[in-house]
């Protein structure tokens, strides 16, 4: 399974969005407001660029944000391509409804990245099946839960106090402490987040 190792906090400097809510990413990008190298400081979080150059930092930033390599994520382009109907949004979807995507937002993982790394350890059942793969696409009526034999792990002791604060997307709907459904689709609000797909379409349409 491919990953980046570059540290988070500097590939949000270099995309100028924080791409995790933790608090060590939101420090970076507080205490160094600009990109990345020699010339990051004269321009900030938004150097002059080209309409490709654009183009480019949008398709970085979703694959960023979900933790995606780039042959993976260019095979989801083409899966969306594929679907009648708007591109950008069969895309985004299919990146929203991965399994680590929704135990994040279940709120059963602080962090993409976390709950990445949660699903590749097997922590989780979906319909009462354990699945160890990030990027399994979830469905309408899809049950998922937190192993009871995972329940008592120390990463898990403050999750009921953590989700008194966690919204649940409209998508989803939490049933337990460590089980949620999905009961629809996402769309609409429900895609919008720090990327724009319509760009990242043009992108590959250019290639």
């Amino acid at each position: 399974m491919g990953k980046t190792l570059k540290p988070l906090g500097k590939m949000s400097r270099r995309e100028g969005v924080a791409l995790s809510n933790g608090a060590s990413v939101l420090k970076v990008m507080q205490r160094r407001a600009y990109i990345p190298g020699v010339h990051g400081k004269a321009g900030g979080f938004a150097p002059k660029l080209s309409v490709y150059g654009t183009q480019l930092r949008e398709k970085q930033k979703a694959k960023r944000l979900y933790g995606i390599m780039e042959r993976q994520f260019r095979n989801y382009f083409k899966k969306a391509a594929a679907m009648s109907g708007n591109t950008g949004e069969h895309l985004a979807r299919l990146l929203e409804t991965r399994l680590d995507n929704t135990v994040y937002r279940l709120g059963l993982a602080k962090t993409r990245p976390q709950a990445r790394q949660m699903v590749s350890h097997a922590m989780f059942l979906v319909n009462g099946i354990k699945v160890n793969i990030p990027s399994y696409q979830v469905k309408v009526g899809d049950i998922i839960e937190l192993r009871p034999n995972k329940q008592a792990k120390k990463l898990f002791n403050d999750l009921s106090d953590r989700l008194k604060n966690h919204t649940v997307t409209s998508w989803l709907h939490r049933e337990e402490d460590t089980k949620g459904k999905v009961v629809s689709m996402p769309q609409g609000e429900d895609l919008k987040e720090v990327y724009d797909p319509k760009l990242i379409v043009e992108f590959y349409s250019m290639r």
